[in-house]
């Protein structure tokens, strides 16, 4: 009998405890719901997308050997990431990064080697499967020493050598093991170490991720991401006054900023450093292959009409191709004033007294469409009739990058790189001034920092003086996010890649 009541009352105890357990309310799950202005997913690789749709999610799943100081693109400003520390060679051909010890692949891939590194940095090498190939010509090779250990080896200096190994474009690391044993399936389910890791993709409507909860900074305090595409900006303001969102890139207009700003319970940043945008002239084609007749183009531009139009908080006035803020900018240039008697009589003396007609071909981005439609009403007052053809993303780097098969086109600049890379990516493929081509020699093969800095500034001095770009100006980011959202970087608040200190205030 004794016994009986003995279990009797465990019985009570264990009941009285699942109760307990079964009644009490779970923590609420913490969910961040990101809203993007494009209508699907790119590719989810990270060597193959440069689509700004996908870098931001690269940003949470990936990490890069070293990484940009959040909210700078100063590569002067690195910090540690994947590696603790590295050291290069006197003569910076031998660059040896040290890794961190214990990371973990997202789900069951394991720990973080150098393998991983060799196999990332090859792949991102190889054109087959990587979008940036070209940025890593130099390398000769990628070593693992020892399982924590990486050396690189270059036939000559890379002045942004810690850029290419960076968290951005081919500087980031994934999991030899997933990619080898998904192949083509990598593509939509990615595998990285970063604070967030890949759930599910629904084809135009959202990305879910989740917490990592091995994460080597700290287990996130969010608990998943639902980032969804949403091209309607109006839609996506909508959904963002309903609660369906709580953050989300803005238009980059002044009226919207202002507008927003009135609004209760919402935060609305505009941030540095910006996207550099500039009309470029083809010089393989006529007229413009006639310096008189691309400066009567920069002479006919009107840099205040462009920002009094786009906005004083969202437009920044740029002389170079160097973005502000970026490594390597120069002021010392020469610069193109408003003057449209200048850019009349300058196309007469090229033999275009009445002007001619001229096609503009625009990637999708409605920044583009915008800037051409600035551009065709100014170069309309000197005689050039601009027809603005738009054409999508594939067929615009090919017409334009491969073929050469335009008459002015508009390019955005946002990567964290110096003049060396700029020339490889945006001017080889229709510039070919010998002088520029020198000097682009000489700045990879030096190891000098303050030569590089020389090099740099000469090189943007010739493209300003060759007048390649009718135009320049930079549109900063920004984008508007709920009160009760905490702790994201001060000056990067979408595309964080680091979102451990989030918390929600609620």
């Amino acid at each position: 009998m004794k016994k009986w009541k003995i279990h009797a009352s465990l019985c009570i105890v264990s009941v009285f405890f699942m109760l307990l357990f079964v009644s009490s309310p779970a923590p609420a799950e913490t969910v961040l719901k990101v809203g993007i202005g494009m209508a699907d997913a790119g590719q989810l690789d990270p060597h193959i997308s440069a689509k700004t749709q996908d870098k931001c999610v690269f940003g949470w799943m990936f990490n890069g050997l070293v990484r940009l100081k959040p909210g700078s693109m100063d590569l002067n400003a690195m910090e540690p990431d994947l590696a603790e520390r590295w050291v290069a060679s006197a003569d910076s051909l031998v660059w040896t990064f040290y890794l961190r010890k214990g990371v973990k692949f997202h789900g069951d891939y394991g720990e973080f080697t150098a393998e991983d590194v060799v196999y990332s940095l090859q792949r991102a090498k190889d054109p087959k499967t990587s979008g940036f190939s070209s940025d890593y010509a130099n390398f000769i090779a990628v070593e693992a020493v020892d399982p924590y250990t990486v050396k690189i080896t270059l036939d000559k200096p890379v002045p942004s050598l810690l850029a290419l190994v960076s968290n951005y474009h081919g500087g980031n690391i994934v999991s030899k093991k997933a990619a080898e044993a998904m192949g083509e399936d990598f593509k939509t389910q990615p595998v990285g170490t970063g604070p967030f890791a890949f759930v599910e993709y629904k084809s135009k409507q959202n990305v879910t991720l989740a917490a990592h909860k091995d994460y080597f900074r700290g287990t996130p305090k969010i608990d998943k991401i639902i980032y969804r595409y949403i091209p309607s900006a109006a839609s996506r303001e909508l959904a963002f006054t309903k609660g369906e969102l709580d953050l989300t890139y803005g238009v980059r207009q002044q009226q919207w900023v202002d507008r927003m700003r009135k609004k209760e319970g919402i935060i609305v940043d505009v941030f540095q450093p910006g996207e550099l945008r500039t009309m470029h002239m083809n010089m393989t084609k006529k007229p413009f292959d006639d310096i008189r007749v691309r400066k009567a183009v920069a002479h006919a531009i009107s840099r205040d009409e462009v920002a009094a139009f786009l906005g004083k908080d969202v437009t920044q006035l740029n002389f170079t191709v160097v973005p502000n803020g970026y490594l390597g900018h120069s002021n010392d240039v020469v610069r193109y004033e408003y003057d449209v008697d200048k850019a009349k009589a300058l196309l007469k003396e090229a033999g275009y007294p009445d002007g001619f007609k001229a096609v503009i071909k625009l990637p999708p981005p409605s920044y583009a469409r915008r800037g051409g439609e600035i551009v065709a009403s100014q170069l309309g007052k000197i005689g050039i009739k601009l027809e603005i053809v738009p054409v999508e993303w594939a067929q615009w780097l090919d017409q334009v990058f491969k073929k050469t098969d335009y008459d002015l086109t508009i390019v955005s600049h946002t990567e964290p790189m110096d003049i060396g890379i700029y020339a490889r990516e945006t001017y080889y493929f229709n510039y070919k001034n010998p002088e520029f081509q020198d000097v682009i020699a000489k700045l990879s093969a030096t190891a000098d920092t303050q030569e590089r800095y020389k090099l740099m500034a000469e090189a943007q001095r010739i493209i300003s003086d060759d007048c390649v770009n009718g135009f320049l100006f930079q549109l900063a980011k920004h984008g508007v996010w709920n009160k009760d959202v905490k702790g994201l970087w001060e000056n990067s608040p979408v595309q964080a890649n680091d979102l451990t200190e989030v918390y929600w205030a609620k």
